[in-house]
């Protein structure tokens, strides 16, 4: 099954999902009408909102409950994206200027709580404890994983072990909310439950790992965002640590080092793609996130055969397959 066919598969819950975004974000506040409407409609993938309707639909959801879920998964993933850009000044996301580009850090930081907070009025709307205890449980450790990954920027010394701490917490933790919460809503046991909480935790951390192998792959314009951004802001992502621990010289283990320490690797970005290629660090990645969508995978034998289950088996494949 390849994308097309499952967003077919998911068109009318998409549609549904979409609407409510949509109608959720409007605010009598006009800058928060102007910001928001830009970046709910910024051309992201809903992966997320995706992966919580298909899953809910593969265990067989008899109401619409999970397009407010969905809806709610989406407004915490862009709020964090409003907060993300502002504290990495980045000027760029999908192929368009972000949002604090054009309407600056205060908006951008004020929009992104605003729509925190509005999923959680929708939470309450969902009339379940368990939805809000999750949830709550999930935007914490998210706050948490992006202030590690504060902390670990210009720190050469992160540990493999560290860094999969931060991408679990920057990324996968919303995953397996979303997916877990699918489970949750359509009242499986613990055992398929704790099965959909697996695998929307491995799918986000193979998410995360092939977005950090994009960064020194593709250009700007086919990522739809500036190519050696992570390498610029100084950040150790598996790639550039990988490549510095296998660096065959000390010239070059320096160099990885000072760019992680100092931020200032971006001149350097082919020399330090060349590093990558000769120790194998892109293709060590890409292997821990194969490892990681076969874990998804297996995790999906818990629930009956189904053309959704179909999808998800395809969406963790496709999520290291991409180029943007």
């Amino acid at each position: 099954m390849d994308i097309d066919q499952i967003r077919a598969l998911s068109n009318d819950d998409m549609q549904a999902v979409n609407q409510l975004i949509q109608q959720q974000v409007d605010s009598e506040v006009a800058l928060i009408n102007q910001l928001g409407f830009y970046i709910v409609n910024s051309g992201g993938k809903r992966l997320r909102p995706l992966l919580t309707v298909l899953s809910a639909r593969a265990m067989g959801i008899d109401n619409n409950e999970h397009h407010t879920l969905a809806a709610i998964v989406e407004f915490i993933h862009t709020a964090t994206l409003l907060h993300d850009d502002v504290v990495d000044e980045s000027t760029m996301r999908r192929g368009r200027e972000t949002a604090n580009a054009i309407f600056g850090n205060q908006a951008s930081v004020l929009v992104g709580d605003f729509l925190y907070t509005r999923s959680f009025q929708m939470m309450v709307s969902l009339k379940r404890m368990r939805v809000m205890e999750i949830l709550s449980e999930a935007t914490n450790q998210i706050a948490e994983g992006e202030v590690l990954q504060l902390m670990n920027c210009n720190d050469a010394g992160t540990t493999e072990a560290r860094y999969f701490d931060v991408i679990y917490g920057k990324t996968a933790r919303l995953f397996e909310a979303a997916t877990q919460l699918a489970a949750v809503l359509t009242d499986q046991n613990e055992h398929i439950e704790r099965a959909m909480q697996e695998y929307g935790k491995h799918l986000g951390t193979a998410f995360q790992l092939a977005d950090d192998i994009l960064d020194y792959m593709a250009d700007s314009e086919e990522m739809g965002k500036n190519a050696g951004d992570d390498l610029a802001e100084g950040k150790p992502t598996l790639p550039l640590l990988y490549a510095m621990w296998h660096a065959t010289n000390d010239g070059d283990k320096a160099l990885i080092q000072e760019a992680i320490e100092q931020s200032n690797g971006l001149p350097h970005l082919t020399r330090i793609q060349g590093i990558m290629e000769e120790t194998g660090a892109l293709d060590y990645t890409r292997q821990c996130a194969q490892k990681e969508v076969q874990m998804a995978i297996d995790s999906l034998s818990a629930i009956e055969d189904s053309k959704y289950k179909e999808a998800l088996i395809a969406l963790a494949h496709i999520s290291i397959e991409r180029t943007s």
